[in-house]
């Protein structure tokens, strides 16, 4: 077999629109806005670094099926410097960009080759002597729900003995929290006879199995919360013996993070407010120049517990940070180029609770130690976690949009909100036996 490198790539949703951000100045507004072209201008910046022989991108290349003029002059700029440096694109179409879409539909240049909605397959070469290296092949949505197991349709062809890739956009197993389109399971994968199978649709970073090599490389760029850390592609090396070896690139523009704040020790606001803005410089220094939207996540055990839950207190907080960051944006010239490392607070999560010997309520025959007991059983047990959440919300099961909200819950959201609503209890009982005992 002949070695060659290629990259994984994955979700560009190129022109998102970046909705629902709340109190962010007009400068990262339009850094946000510009976020995706940039990432994308990033990973045509590292194939032609790396001198890959092609690229595979597995689906949503757009974010909408209507994408926008500006989207797909952008991306034709970028096929044209790839087809200046003589690298092939080799593409498939997921849920939010179907080939039924209603866009201009610019004529793509003849080095990127678009799978149509049926499965194709196509021979890829090496660029410095044009050997085929791979057979590629791939599916794009005819539509944007797709709800068949089109991982099926995928053949080895038996008398090739070239490398093998598989280009599909789908929910491998059922993954929560993504819309079921093309769902097959890991057994299909494996038993299909390819040697890769370059996955898009899930936005986490995910290598699934390794013999054959299943894997997901995230989306191109992070676009809220529910997205965070670095986001990029794969870089993929086949050596003659057709062993592959992975490495992550970073080609966010802008990065998500959640970043953990302790109050236990603190005593007084001044202290978490000297404690946040030392994070934030700390995380100023490793962001490498990217601009960082950070939501903070409050916890730990102390004597400021009580005045977070009221929200005053946070809320204060966050806007006081949010100033602070606001001043170091005056006069920022806005480009593609990051904005100085700068670390936007986006918001507080509180998952604080009061003063308490936890370890000894555990061991309590007692009501709250059973209560705390059962937290901890329901964040190893899904079946457990299930039955509390639905439990409690029996009483306003009839609400449509509640229902919605609770069903796009992640098995760890739904954590969360069982340990805050356990912390809460533990205060209230807690405060309540203080009271009582200071009226005897």
């Amino acid at each position: 077999m002949i070695p060659f490198r290629f990259i994984h790539a994955a979700d560009l949703h190129l022109d998102s629109p970046f909705a629902g951000m709340s109190g962010v100045p007009d400068q990262l507004r339009q850094h946000l806005q510009q976020s995706t072209f940039a990432a994308l201008n990033h990973l045509v910046e590292l194939a032609i670094a790396e001198q890959v022989d092609f690229i595979v991108i597995s689906g949503d290349v757009y974010d909408a099926s209507d994408s926008s003029l500006r989207a797909q002059l952008r991306l034709r700029e970028a096929w044209d410097l790839l087809g200046e440096h003589g690298i092939p694109v080799y593409v498939i179409h997921g849920n939010h960009d179907p080939l039924n879409s209603g866009r201009l539909r610019l004529a793509h240049p003849e080095h990127v080759i678009v799978f149509g909605s049926t499965v194709e397959s196509v021979t890829a070469r090496r660029r410095s002597d044009g050997q085929p290296v791979a057979v590629i092949s791939g599916i794009s949505y005819p539509t944007s729900a797709v709800t068949e197991n089109t991982s099926l349709q995928f053949r080895r062809d038996p008398s090739s003995e070239l490398y093998h890739i598989g280009l599909l956009h789908a929910n491998v197993d059922g993954q929560e929290g993504h819309d079921a389109y093309s769902p097959c399971s890991l057994r299909d994968l494996q038993q299909s006879g390819y040697d890769y199978w370059a996955l898009g649709h899930i936005h986490k970073r995910q290598i699934l199995h390794e013999s054959p090599w299943i894997v997901y490389p995230g989306n191109l760029q992070g676009r809220s919360m529910k997205e965070t850390g670095a986001k990029g592609c794969y870089v993929v090396d086949v050596d003659q013996h057709g062993a592959a070896e992975l490495s992550f690139r970073a080609l966010d523009y802008v990065r998500w993070l959640e970043a953990e704040l302790s109050i236990t020790g603190l005593q007084s606001e001044e202290q978490l407010r000297d404690q946040a803005e030392e994070l934030i410089e700390e995380l100023r220094e490793q962001s490498a120049g990217r601009l960082h939207i950070v939501r903070f996540v409050l916890t730990g055990r102390g004597s400021l517990h009580a005045m977070l839950q009221t929200g005053t207190e946070g809320e204060e907080l966050l806007q006081e940070l949010r100033r602070r960051e606001s001043r170091r944006l005056e006069g920022a010239d806005i480009s593609l180029e990051p904005l100085a490392g700068c670390v936007w607070p986006a918001g507080l999560k509180v998952r604080t609770g009061a003063e308490i010997d936890r370890s000894a309520l555990l061991q309590e025959d007692s009501f709250l130690g059973e209560l705390l007991r059962m937290v901890d059983s329901a964040e190893q047990e899904e079946l457990l976690l299930e039955q509390i959440v639905s439990s409690a919300l029996a009483p306003v099961s009839d609400h449509r949009r509640l229902r919605q909200l609770v069903k796009e819950l992640g098995a760890e959201e739904k954590a969360a909100l069982v340990r805050q609503a356990a912390e809460m209890a533990v205060s209230l009982l807690t405060e309540q036996e203080a009271k009582g005992g200071a009226q005897r």
